[in-house]
């Protein structure tokens, strides 16, 4: 007899790997396929972080670092904050990846039956970590009025007894939007005084396209922060993040660690310690120049094909898009699209419940000319 937990019931696959499982089927069948589903830069790590990790092999250091990272990790990852409201490095713990610093989070603050707040459309992950250890994940329809994204007001409305913290991300996936810094302000005001905590999901920081949005530290330093090295720095196979986390919370965070991983990749800290270099920094600023114009490309492309794209993302790179002149399965869309094209995106109902079966999400993680090729395959698509 097999026993499982009940949790399992609640928690949900990746969709996209469906998509992603039939797209490799195909190209081991000799056919071409675009890949646009990826949730992951196209370029590889950087060659002078590669080399960094390579001497790090070379060099022995293969033992474990502290539970809270390389101490000159966390000093560095606390200098690139801005002067105005950069945190301790004390408060910096290094992770693996995200996903490690999430569940750090919520296992310090989550009992049975606590609940977080969410958006719907959002990363599947988050609710699923939640469900993990023990929460309930209140996920919010939003819609483009509010840019995808939750305001102060719409935290009110749902808050309860129950309620204990409220994730955001800016720039979110799937919708690549970016929470205005004044109302920014407002949801750290409106949850402190609600007496909730507030996560903040920044791991596409770097890749905002028009400007800096600025931490959420510049309005508090009471309030836990995710952030990455997979996206801006390309990092995404070292699986390392980091966490910023309140003074307070910081005995808690690292007994977690040490419980539940000992360490983060001690070869990938030492690798990433030379991002920061202004080299490797140059060359990241031209990959998000890059980014931006496959944006610029996509986004009308798309609408001109018939996509409803109601908002011009500020970053990541995805657009999420509404499909229903065409269909109002997004799923049998997707599949369909990827049978007789060969493109490759990923379903709405990856991303949450409200208006997924009308929505798809495109990465424009891939070339230019992949993209224009794509949107060659997808017009001929429709037109039949």
């Amino acid at each position: 007899m097999t026993h499982r937990a009940d949790r399992l019931k609640t928690i949900q696959p990746f969709y996209v790997m469906d998509v992603l499982g039939r797209a490799k089927a195909m190209e081991a069948e000799g056919k071409s396929v675009i890949h646009l589903e990826i949730g992951e830069p196209d370029f590889p790590t950087p060659a002078v972080v590669v080399q960094a990790g390579i001497h790090a092999l070379e060099q022995g250091h293969t033992h474990y670092t502290a539970a809270l990272g390389l101490a000159a990790l966390r000093e560095r990852i606390a200098q690139q904050y801005a002067k105005s409201y950069r945190p301790s490095a004390s408060q910096i713990v290094i992770t693996p990846g995200a996903s490690g610093a999430l569940q750090l989070v919520f296992a310090a603050l989550l009992n049975a039956g606590d609940k977080v707040l969410m958006t719907d459309p959002g990363y599947p992950c988050n609710r699923n970590f939640v469900t993990l250890y023990g929460g309930a994940p209140v996920a919010i329809p939003v819609q483009a009025d509010t840019a995808y994204q939750l305001t102060a007001d719409s935290i009110k409305r749902h808050w309860d007894s129950d309620v204990r913290a409220v994730l955001l991300a800016s720039p979110s996936n799937p919708t690549g939007t970016v929470i205005a810094d004044d109302e920014l302000g407002r949801i750290v005001e409106t949850v402190a005084g609600l007496g909730g905590v507030l996560i903040v999901d920044e791991i596409y920081h770097g890749l905002i396209y028009g400007g800096d949005a600025g931490s959420v530290l510049k309005h508090s330093n009471n309030v836990f922060v995710v952030n990455s090295f997979s996206k801006y720095y390309g990092m995404t196979g070292w699986r390392l993040g980091w966490l910023v986390t309140p003074s307070a919370y910081l005995p808690d965070i690292e007994k977690l660690a040490q419980n539940m991983f000992i360490a983060s990749s001690t070869i990938a800290q030492h690798a990433a310690l030379t991002v920061f270099e202004p080299e490797v920094i140059q060359e990241l600023e031209q990959r998000r120049d890059t980014f931006r114009q496959r944006r610029d490309y996509l986004l009308p492309a798309l609408r001109e094909l018939g996509f409803e794209i109601p908002i011009k993302p500020q970053g990541a790179f995805y657009l999420y898009a509404d499909c229903q002149a065409f269909s109002k399965d997004s799923f049998a869309f997707v599949i369909q699209l990827l049978e007789q094209t060969g493109v490759a995106i990923t379903p709405g109902r990856d991303f949450g419940v409200y208006q997924s079966e009308t929505h798809v999400r495109f990465s424009y993680a891939n070339t230019l000319e992949h993209l224009r090729e794509a949107v060659q395959r997808i017009r001929h698509f429709l037109q039949k």
